[in-house]
């Protein structure tokens, strides 16, 4: 009886460890990860590295651009015709053309499969590590995520606590601007 409990409750442990992983949305099947200031030295190290930016527009326009980006595809897009009174903001929803797209630019640029590519979200939490996948599903060996986005972490104490302040590119002192050149900027399909 004792072996067949410490076997379910081992077995309970697994499933519980591949459950987390599998909602763990910060890691990627490929398992590459680069934080901001090591993805900046990629891209100077190999000229053919692609940075790409899976922010939703708004994002850019009110926090900044990585000045190397070759390429903005966002992952999700606001909805901004419905509010959400739960969360007090817009939701989020995903962009229903982001593979064909992707996929499209890359072409364009003539990566292969084993091109480094680089993609960054707004703190590495959520969108990067997907879109990592996403390319993986398509052959993509060579895909890293940015493991602390374009605005980094959040200060933990002082007057401006909450704020993403600490590390990131923005923050780190890399290469940035409010500008986003036309070739790069996504821009939504004609209806």
């Amino acid at each position: 009886m004792k072996k067949l409990l410490m076997a379910g409750l081992l077995a309970a442990s697994c499933f519980t460890g591949i459950t987390a992983w599998a909602q763990d949305l910060t890691k990627s099947k490929l398992g590459l990860y680069v934080n901001a200031v090591e993805a900046y030295q990629m891209l100077q190290q190999q000229p053919d590295a692609i940075l790409v930016d899976v922010r939703d527009p708004v994002e850019i326009k009110f926090t900044g651009f990585a000045t190397p980006t070759k390429i903005h595809v966002p992952w999700q897009l606001t909805d901004t015709g419905n509010w959400s009174e739960q969360s007090q903001s817009w939701p989020m929803r995903p962009n229903p053309d982001f593979d064909q797209q992707l996929l499209s630019r890359l072409a364009a640029l003539g990566a292969g499969k084993n091109t480094p590519i680089i993609i960054m979200c707004r703190s590495g939490a959520t969108r990067s590590a997907p879109a990592v996948d996403r390319l993986a599903e398509y052959g993509y060996s060579n895909v890293w995520s940015v493991t602390d986005g374009f605005e980094g972490n959040t200060l933990k104490q002082g007057p401006s606590q909450g704020v993403r302040a600490v590390d990131g590119w923005r923050n780190s002192g890399l290469p940035w601007s409010y500008r986003v050149p036309a070739a790069v900027a996504w821009q939504a399909p004609a209806n």
